[in-house]
Order: structure tokens, then sequence, then C-alpha cells
């Protein structure tokens, strides 16, 4: 291994010593910053950075772009940052690691180190295609790596990423301990919005090592957004929140229409309805008028009810109810006529000798 090592030393130093001398010695120099080794095959490196926008061919008439280059980078870096995360957190369960490792080979990381790094630069493309794909300096990132393992082998790919990328431009523990929740990043772009959303849950199936997947899919203003699956719901629903948060910023278009539903929706909302509530009190509390005119028809009824009427003008509702009642039985035993009966008889004689007596005294 030694030994191995000190003739990649070797080879480096020799490599820079013949780098004034090299036909396109800016873009060695270039490169050399870039990844730390001068390359061998300049070819590999060249091709990496040639977007298929360009639409290159080869003497057989086949076309020529970093496609296939970023095929095999993505795979080496899947093994190499694996390799890291997983000697850097020996303690750590595998979906830890896994979840570690997805951070920094993300589509989003690998654009901002592009973009860092000046690989953007480097890109050979039309004008249009740099500025509408947003994905182009981080496919350049994993071309550069396919690149790197072809001319210069695996270990120079490892070394890349411990002292060029992990070394200076990542914080493996800050990447891997800082949580992303993209579900509630956008549940507050839509409350912010005033917009309706919801996760679906399209389907629960497991796969063929039996373990359960949950595919779930955002829908805003019933408009399909982003899709995801996981071997759990947070996990599908962080996917499709995080692909819808993805259309948002880079779909102009996807906006209006989501924004266009939603004035759709509220301008139903906002239609005036026909079947207005009364707005009347309830009239309960006052006094029909059938009971004022029994009060009149009854002179003894009136003069007991003013009397006692007026004499609780003062009193509380409670005791004025009471006292009504009080009036209404008053009345009944006042005017109890029960004690008079006609089946009473009187004498005749007794009637004309009274009248009599009655004379003569006057």
């Amino acid at each position: 291994m030694l030994v191995l090592y000190s003739r990649s030393m070797l080879n480096n130093i020799i490599d820079r010593i013949k780098l004034p001398f090299r036909k396109e010695k800016e873009l060695y120099l270039s490169l050399y910053h870039i990844i730390g080794f001068i390359p061998h095959n300049i070819d590999y490196y060249k091709t990496a950075l040639l977007h298929k926008s360009i639409a290159r061919r080869n003497a057989k008439g086949k076309p020529v772009n970093n496609e296939r280059l970023e095929f095999l980078g993505d795979a080496i870096l899947d093994a190499i940052v694996g390799d890291i995360v997983y000697e850097h957190f020996p303690y750590k369960r595998e979906g830890f690691l896994t979840n570690t490792r997805s951070k920094i080979v993300q589509r989003d990381t690998l654009n901002r180190l592009a973009k860092e790094m000046g690989i953007n630069q480097l890109i050979l493309s039309n004008g249009h295609s740099s500025s509408h794909n947003s994905y182009m300096g981080g496919n350049a990132f994993e071309a550069l790596v396919g690149a790197l393992y072809l001319d210069h082998g695996y270990n120079a790919c490892m070394e890349f990423m411990r002292k060029q990328i992990l070394g200076e431009l990542i914080n493996i523990d800050k990447v891997a301990y800082k949580e992303v929740n993209f579900k509630s990043k956008l549940i507050e772009w839509s409350q912010k919005n005033k917009v309706n959303m919801e996760f679906r849950l399209i389907e629960h199936e497991k796969d063929k090592q039996g373990s359960p997947t949950f595919h779930f899919q955002v829908f805003m203003e019933e408009i399909a957004c982003g899709e995801g699956r996981g071997y759990s719901k947070k996990e599908g629903q962080q996917e499709a929140a995080k692909l819808t948060l993805q259309r948002l910023r880079r779909e102009p278009q996807f906006i209006e229409e989501i924004f266009s539903a939603k004035a759709n929706r509220t301008k139903m909302e906002e239609e005036p309805v026909l079947n207005v509530p009364e707005t009347s009190q309830d009239m309960s509390f006052i006094v029909s008028s059938d009971t004022e005119k029994e009060k009149q028809e009854t002179p003894f009824h009136t003069e007991v009810f003013d009397e006692k009427v007026s004499a609780a003008d003062n009193k509380k509702l409670e005791e004025n109810t009471t006292l009504q009642e009080e009036v209404i039985e008053a009345k009944d035993e006042e005017f109890d006529l029960s004690g008079i009966s006609h089946s009473q008889k009187i004498d005749k004689e007794s009637i004309i000798a009274a009248a009599e007596s009655q004379a003569f005294e006057e």
C-alpha cells in the first residue's frame, strides 16, 4: 500500500513538471485545482464536461456527451461516500448512514459543489440549455468523478472526496445531523399562500423482500404534484414534498396553475347565499295585546293588577314573576263564589214581615 501511495505521489510530481509544456495547459491547470490530480488522458475530462446539447458525434456517428460518465460517476460516488460515512459513524444504524449519504450525493448538493468549485464555467453547452437545466452542474460533477476513476482509479476518487470535498467544502457531521423537513416547508408555504394541500396515500404494498412500502402524492388545489415512495409514511411524504418544492422553484407555470385553481375555488366560496338568515329578535318577552285586553275587560282584575304591579316596579324580574302568581291566587280567593248557593230556601212570610216592620219604623 505504501509503495502504491509513493508511486502515485511520484507520478503526480512528474505530471506537475510536465504541466507548463502541455498543449492545453489552462484546462489541465483548472482540472488540477478542482480534482487535485493532473489528468493523464485529457479526453476523459473533455467528455465529462460536454453536455448533450452540443450534439457532437464520434467517427462512427455515435453521439458524444457526458451521460455515460455521469452514470459511472454516480455509482462511484455512492460507493465512496458510503465507505466514508460507514467509517466516520461506526455505531450508527443503517437508516442514519443511508440518510447521511443521500444528503451528500443528492443533486442539490452536487449542484452547489459544482458552482463553488468552478466546474460550471468549464461545461460546454449551448446557452439555452445551461440556463434551463439546473442539474447541469451536478451531472458534470458526477461525470468528472467517472473520468477520474477511469484515469487514476478508485483510490484517487477516494482521495478527491476526502480532501477536496469532505475536507474543505462539506462538514460531514453538520450534514448528518441536519434535518431537512421538506413536508413542514411545503405546509408552511401552502398556509402562507392559503392554498389547499393534502398528502394522499396512493399505494401501500410490500417489496420483493417483504418490507412495506408507502407511495404518497401531494395534491394542491386538487392538482397532482410530487410523488414519493419510502419504507415509512414519513419517508414517502418527505420525498413527495421535496419533489413538489422542486417543481414550485423551477416551473413558474406550475405555480400559475395552482393559483388559478385557487382563484376558481375562492370565487365559488365567495358567491352570495340565497337563503339569508332572519335578523329579527325573539319577542317572547313582550306581553301580548290579548293579555292587556283581558285585563281591561275585568275591572276587578285591573284594579288588583295595577296595584300589585305599581308596588313591584323596583323589584327584580324574578320577584315580579312570583308576585304575579300570588296576585292570581289572591284574585281567585277573593272572588270565590263557591260558598254561594241557591239551594238555601227563603221564607216568603219572613220577607213580608220584615218589610212591614221597616215601614212602621219610618
